[in-house]
C-alpha cells in the first residue's frame, strides 16, 4: 500500500515542491520581522539620506523613511521635503510597502528620534521659518491641534498629503537659485 510517506515519488511531484519551497523562500528573502511588516524602523548615528548620503543625526527637523517591496534595507531621507518628493513624483513606480515621517509635535525638532506616523496620513505645514536639513521643510504632524500650535509659533500653511502637489516639494531648488553663490 502506497501512503504520502513511501509513495512513488514522481517528476511532477518533485517539480511541484521544488517551486513550493523556492516561493517560500523568496517571499522571505531579505526582509524579517519589520521589514516584512513596514514598522518604521529607528535612526542609527550612521543613518544617512538615500538621495544625497547626508548623516539623518547632523541635521534638525523631521526625518522620513520608506519601505520598498522586496527591499530589506530602509531608504532613508534627511527631510521630510524629499521623502515627499520621491512619494510624489510622477516617475515613481517602485512598490511602497510603507513611508512614515516623524510627528514634530512630539518629536525634537532639533535632534528628532522616534514618534513615527504614516507619512500619507500625517498633516503638513509647508512654508513655515523652522527649516530643515534641506531649507524650508514639510513639518510632519498626526493632529490638526499640533500642526495649530505650530504655524502659530511658525506661521505657514496646514496642507493634508492629498493635497501637496508635486511641484510644492521639488528638490531642484537649493544651490541652484542661490545669487549668493
Amino acid at each position: 500500500m502506497n501512503t504520502p510517506f513511501n509513495a512513488p515519488l514522481s517528476r511532477r511531484r518533485l517539480l511541484c515542491g521544488c517551486a513550493g519551497l523556492a516561493a517560500l523562500s523568496l517571499a522571505g528573502c531579505g526582509q524579517s520581522g519589520a521589514a516584512a511588516n513596514g514598522a518604521p524602523a529607528e535612526i542609527s548615528p550612521q543613518a544617512s539620506c538615500s538621495l544625497d548620503g547626508m548623516l539623518l543625526a547632523d541635521y534638525p527637523g523631521p526625518k522620513g523613511q520608506i519601505r520598498y517591496d522586496g527591499v530589506a534595507e530602509v531608504q532613508w531621507f534627511c527631510d521630510s521635503v524629499e521623502l515627499l518628493s520621491v512619494l510624489l513624483a510622477p516617475e515613481q513606480v517602485r512598490a511602497v510597502v510603507s513611508a512614515h515621517v516623524q510627528d514634530m509635535g512630539q518629536a525634537d525638532w532639533d535632534q528628532p528620534r522616534g514618534h513615527w506616523i504614516d507619512a500619507r496620513q500625517a498633516l503638513y505645514v509647508l512654508g513655515s521659518k523652522r527649516h530643515g536639513s534641506m531649507g524650508p521643510t514639510a513639518a510632519s504632524f498626526a493632529t490638526e491641534s499640533a500642526a495649530q500650535t505650530f504655524m502659530q509659533q511658525h506661521g505657514g500653511r496646514l496642507l493634508r498629503y492629498a493635497e501637496i502637489q508635486p511641484g510644492m516639494v521639488d528638490l531642484s531648488g537649493g544651490a541652484l537659485h542661490d545669487t549668493r553663490m
